[in-house]
């Protein structure tokens, strides 16, 4: 008998633990929950990119305003990026312009050192003298070396410093498999280490790049006038003019690193990215970005997320202050995003509002936003505004409410 009374206790006693432990689980009432009432969509799976092979070492395609990944192959594998390394020497001299740190007709006096650079030039000596402006157009135009450095050393006095600031400018934009030795990109000499990067961090770099419109703007100018006309600025990247929407952005070119190229584009409305990295040939480089940059553009389709403006979320929102307990809250305008093709699935909408909003609100007054998700990135966004007027209640209301 006392044998199955202990038998009896411990059944009790692992029964009364587990109504404990559920009892803990339940979800308390008016407790936030992680996902957003409204989500068209919770799953979180993300499809993997599609995987192209060509005549290239790596590759990638983003989406230049998301920054979603639609093609990557080795897109992480680490390589010389040559000239495309420029990008970032322009990006950090864009930066102190629009910081106020430098001026586009400030004086650069070219030293000893930028007149001996190689490779691609615009032939500076020692001693002349140009504005920023002028230099900028000799980097971005031509990829002229001898600018770069010039440019370098104006900004932070030595190569080697502005070589600092390269990469700190990397480590803020998670370049994560880039190293900068250089602000051209050349081989590197004796005693040197060579530059080394991505097509994923080349693809973030351009990304970063073009936010300054004039570097757009330089990338797809084919020649221009240097040195008061006495030398041609000549654009090496021969699919500017012959790829429909392609304005830029950077190539680059040594006997190590290959033929590469980071391209931008854009057809109906949506701007693309891509990155070839260790093409045999010019012809290939050009062959194999436009192939990548066409399968990024097909690979999109239209979808309207939200038809149209005044449609009411389900669930009214806490009020607070006002003659009513509750408001009811919808889409301030409607929304389409370009989506992937197959992955209209994976789109979530989150509806981002506060647990309760305060009264006194006027009809489409905006409390909140209705944001599209797909892997984590933002595809777009609508207000969320309240669909009627929601005066302040009196001393009565309030108590009550």
């Amino acid at each position: 008998m006392r044998k199955m009374d202990l038998r009896t206790f411990s059944a009790l006693w692992k029964s009364l633990r587990l109504t404990v432990l559920l009892l803990c689980l339940w979800p308390v009432p008016g407790m936030a929950q992680s996902t957003a009432a409204g989500d068209v969509n919770s799953s979180s799976s993300s499809a993997a990119p599609a995987s192209l092979n060509g005549d290239f070492k790596s590759a990638i395609v983003i989406d230049a305003e998301t920054g979603l990944v639609l093609v990557a192959n080795n897109d992480r594998q680490r390589r010389q990026p040559a000239s495309m390394l420029k990008m970032m020497t322009e990006l950090i001299v864009l930066d102190h312009l629009v910081d106020g740190d430098l001026k586009m007709d400030e004086i650069v006096k070219v030293s000893a050192n930028a007149s001996r650079m190689g490779g691609s030039q615009v032939y500076l000596k020692h001693g002349e003298e140009f504005t920023v402006e002028e230099l900028l157009h000799a980097l971005a135009i031509h990829s002229a070396n001898d600018a770069a450095t010039a440019l370098a050393e104006h900004v932070a006095g030595s190569t080697i410093a502005f070589v600092d600031l390269m990469n700190m400018k990397g480590m803020d934009l998670g370049l994560l498999d880039t190293e900068f030795h250089s602000v051209h990109g050349l081989p590197a000499g004796r005693g040197q280490k060579p530059d080394l990067s991505t097509a994923r961090d080349m693809a973030i770099l351009g990304r970063e790049l073009i936010k300054h419109p004039q570097a757009l703007e330089w990338a797809s100018i084919k020649t221009a006038p240097f040195r008061d006309g006495k030398f041609t600025l000549y654009n090496p990247n021969k699919l500017v003019g012959t790829y429909r929407g392609l304005d830029g952005i950077k190539t680059g070119y040594t006997g190590s690193a290959g033929f590469c190229v980071t391209a931008s584009a854009v057809q109906k409305g949506k701007r693309l990215i891509s990155v070839v990295m260790g093409c045999p040939s010019d012809r290939s480089r050009a062959t194999e970005t436009t192939r990548l940059l066409t399968y990024g553009f097909n690979a999109y389709r239209q979808v309207a997320i939200i038809p149209e403006a005044g449609v009411a979320l389900p669930d009214p929102v806490l009020l607070k202050g006002g003659k009513k307990k509750q408001a009811i809250v919808g889409f301030g305008e409607s929304l389409t995003v370009s989506v992937p093709r197959n992955r209209e699935g994976d789109l979530v909408v989150h509806n981002r509002l506060p647990d309760s909003i305060q009264a006194p609100l006027v009809a489409h007054q905006e409390v909140g936003r209705a944001v599209v998700i797909l892997d984590g990135l933002e595809l777009g966004s609508v207000p969320l505004v309240v669909l009627e007027d929601y005066p302040k209640g009196n001393w009565f209301d309030r108590l009550m409410n």
